[in-house]
């Protein structure tokens, strides 16, 4: 698996601490470069990583919640010819938990979008969230 590369995107809103969304996002995957464009009312962080150590936090985590499966599930609902697309709270994030949820209405300070895009996305799943069964 290679040319993996992870755009993630979160909106902060006024109310919200940049720091701690930052945070968030850290605790789903680790260092990562930011970049910060106005956006609405508040601001949109985007951050990048790249290659499967981008991704080892996320993949740590999802055996640790033992959330294999539903994770397998919701990936395969959300990737097309190479991408994967798909949302996560951004509260339980914070939390250092990982909880998916829909592009908007589940998570009242709005989701975090993660976009993997890489040449085989079916491997990458296999890898990130093998079957458990």
């Amino acid at each position: 698996m290679n040319n993996i590369t992870v755009r993630i995107e979160v909106e902060v809103h006024p109310t919200e601490n940049v720091e701690k969304v930052k945070q968030a996002v850290e605790n789903l995957f680790g260092k990562v470069e930011y970049e910060t464009k106005p956006y609405n009312y508040g601001c949109l962080l985007i951050a990048k990583t790249r290659g499967t150590e981008g991704l080892t936090k996320l993949y740590n985590l999802l055996r640790r919640e033992r959330i294999r499966d539903a994770a397998r599930s919701v990936l395969f609902k959300a990737k097309t010819e190479n991408t994967i697309t798909f949302y996560l709270n951004k509260q339980v994030a914070y939390a250092g938990h990982v909880s998916f949820c829909q592009a908007a209405g589940e998570s009242p300070l709005g989701p975090i979008k993660i976009e993997i895009t890489c040449e085989n996305p079916t491997e990458l799943i296999n890898w990130l969230a093998p079957k458990t069964g």
